[in-house]
């Protein structure tokens, strides 16, 4: 459904984050990856996606068994290789075959990445992820009927000023066992009471420290028109004395207030709350 694929895709910008930042501090060098395209294809349409030469990952979802596809570009994981074996940043690697040293470390990549994606799908789904094997020919890969739909998810990795994709193909069984947990309302616990849960919140936020603020107005000005200010100057706020003052949780208006004194202290008396300011 929509929302189970909306689900799945902010699932994978969490894990873009997160793996960017491991790769940038492993290779050494900044990494991006950013979700820029999803979609529902049948099994063979989502292979012809697949940019051509990539390198693919067989990947396993346990404990369930189902199967699903990720891949990147050659031109990537030859230049991931390079850095990890110490090559320099910025240098175009030629492409070649895989080597026996070169498919090793490609699968140290492809497993950093599973790392990462693994906590993703865990909270996601409560299931994990491990490379079972790699492929050079992803059309060769058969791991449902052509005509079974599939989710095609590509990620954009941008390393130095190069720019490749990372594709992850989802067959429908792959995710069949956890479809109920991809749902809107799969987090929702039906045994817990609404009042209970609203009076645990209220006492875990009552401690919260929150800066409290009045402000008699405020009106913007430039750099320009500050630093020429002189004394005897006004500045016309555009607001009425009478209005008093507002105050302010944090950046949050929450309170109409009237300016006075307590005992020899300043102090605001609140005349009225103001609307809830979303």
């Amino acid at each position: 459904t929509k929302e189970q694929q909306r689900r799945m895709e902010l699932a994978n910008d969490t894990f873009c984050q997160t793996a960017s930042t491991r790769l940038s501090a492993e290779m050494r060098v900044p990494m991006k990856l950013e979700v820029i395209d999803i979609a529902q294809l049948t099994w063979t349409n989502a292979l012809g996606e697949v940019p051509d030469p990539s390198v693919s990952a067989i990947v396993e979802l346990a404990p369930h068994r189902t199967r699903m596809l990720m891949t990147i570009e050659l031109s990537l994981v030859l230049s991931l290789v390079e850095r990890l074996l110490g090559g320099p940043v910025g240098k175009r690697v030629p492409g070649r075959k895989l080597s026996d040293i070169d498919r090793a470390l490609a699968g140290h990549i492809f497993e950093q990445l599973l790392d990462q994606l693994s906590v993703t799908w865990s909270d996601l789904a409560e299931t994990t992820l491990k490379l079972v094997d790699l492929e050079m020919q992803p059309e060769t890969v058969q791991l449902a009927p052509l005509s079974e739909p599939a989710l095609c998810l590509s990620m954009e990795a941008r390393l130095d000023r190069d720019s490749s994709t990372v594709t992850m193909l989802i067959p429908y069984r792959a995710v069949d066992p956890v479809a109920d947990r991809l749902e809107a309302d799969a987090y929702d616990d039906d045994g817990m009471d609404d009042g209970a849960s609203a009076e645990r919140m209220n006492r875990a936020m009552r401690g919260v420290d929150v800066q409290l603020r009045a402000e008699v107005a405020a009106v913007p000005l430039s750099a320009e028109d500050v630093l020429g200010l002189k004394s005897g100057d006004v500045l016309r706020f555009g607001r009425n004395a009478e209005t008093g003052v507002t105050l302010f949780a944090d950046e949050t208006p929450v309170y109409r207030a009237r300016p006075g004194r307590h005992g020899n202290r300043r102090a605001v008396q609140v005349v009225e709350r103001l609307e809830e300011t979303r």
